[in-house]
């Protein structure tokens, strides 16, 4: 993972592929069901505020600790460290 920082001085994450991989098994192997929101989930906008965050291991990557989680039923999310606002989707 590579940490970058964007112009709206929030600190964005990108993930690389082989580590996109291992986050995907961590979704697989804890069977994290995914959810609904009326919300769209976009890069760059909040998860909504009931949404239950899951931290990611270190063990998934480099500065997997800095990032946390959420399956929905359409896509599965990374948000940013120490905040809700979504960084990337993973697919």
């Amino acid at each position: 993972m590579v940490t970058t920082t964007g112009t709206d001085h929030a600190a964005a994450v990108q993930i690389e592929p082989q580590y996109r991989t291992r986050i995907k098994s961590y979704v697989t192997e804890h069977h994290l069901r995914p959810i609904t929101t009326k919300e769209k989930i976009i890069v760059g906008a909040p998860v909504p505020g009931d949404v239950e965050l899951e931290a990611v291991p270190s063990d998934r990557g480099p500065l997997a600790h800095q990032v946390s989680l959420r399956v929905f039923r359409r896509s599965r999310a990374a948000c940013g460290p120490g905040s809700r606002t979504v960084v990337q989707e993973i697919d």
